[in-house]
């Protein structure tokens, strides 16, 4: 099993939480009010940096790819998104440790930015559920500031390109550019632009789609018993079954047996 390695926060690297080592990744032990009321504390400094989200699978993707776990511990705090991290940190004795997911995290940002005049960007995902997210969002908190929304097309974007999208959305002036592209897409999207966004970046998945509608969020009793893998199983059985039985097998295996991971 991972060292029970500790850090003070903010540590030498510049994050916010105490980390947890989970595979390799430093986890904010943290819960999602302290979360968000840290960022939100911390927002100019935060500028240029980034969030991240991690659950089994992109812990388990970290723990076999170096450049990936870079990424992850590159950010200002990785949070456990999954319930299965957050469990392996309190039974290692972490315990402020509770899941922050990324939907709830945007969730509780929206109505505490209809307070603080926090503006945000929408990057990623299709046109039609940003469209649909406008819509929603505004409907749900109608104080809220919306910089921009934008739907990157699919294929790999020249350098020419980049930049403009870059000027864009620095153009827009937001405090929270919120990156819906899947991991580890909008991870490496993210380490690709620390210090060149002037706002702080946060790699949500598929928070696009549920704050839309579009994704269903499983039951209280689901998420407390870590089964709510198993209703977005449901939702979506072609594209998530084949990670799902490996990388979770995966991950409880690692954890229980595996070789302690090297610090970066």
């Amino acid at each position: 099993m991972d060292n029970m390695q500790q850090t003070n926060a903010p540590d030498s690297q510049g994050r916010l939480f105490e980390t947890c080592r989970v595979l390799g990744v430093e986890v904010a032990a943290t819960d999602i009010d302290a979360a968000v009321g840290t960022v939100c504390d911390s927002i100019d400094a935060l500028r240029g940096e980034y969030l991240c989200f991690t659950n089994a699978h992109t812990t388990v993707t970290a723990y076999g790819d170096d450049g990936f776990l870079q990424v992850q511990n590159s950010s200002a705090a990785t949070f456990p998104d999954g319930k299965p991290v957050a469990v392996v940190m309190k039974m290692r004795r972490y315990k402020k440790a509770r899941r922050v997911t990324g939907p709830d995290f945007m969730g509780k940002m929206f109505e505490l930015s209809e307070q603080n005049g926090l503006s945000h960007y929408f990057y990623g995902s299709t046109e039609d559920t940003i469209c649909v997210l406008r819509e929603k969002l505004l409907e749900k908190y109608p104080n809220m500031k919306i910089a921009g929304m934008y739907s990157p097309p699919f294929c790999e974007l020249s350098a020419e390109d980049d930049e403009k999208i870059v000027e864009m959305i620095n153009s827009a002036a937001p405090d929270i550019v919120w990156v819906g592209l899947g991991a580890p897409k909008q991870e490496n999207w993210m380490l690709a632009h620390k210090g060149r966004i002037n706002a702080l970046m946060a790699g949500v998945g598929a928070g696009f789609d549920y704050h839309a509608g579009k994704l269903r969020r499983a039951p209280k009793w689901m998420q407390a018993l870590c089964l709510e893998w198993l209703y977005r199983l449901i939702q979506e059985p072609r594209r998530l079954f084949g990670r799902y039985i490996s990388t979770n097998t995966k991950f409880i295996w690692l954890n229980l047996f595996g070789r302690k991971h090297k610090s970066k």
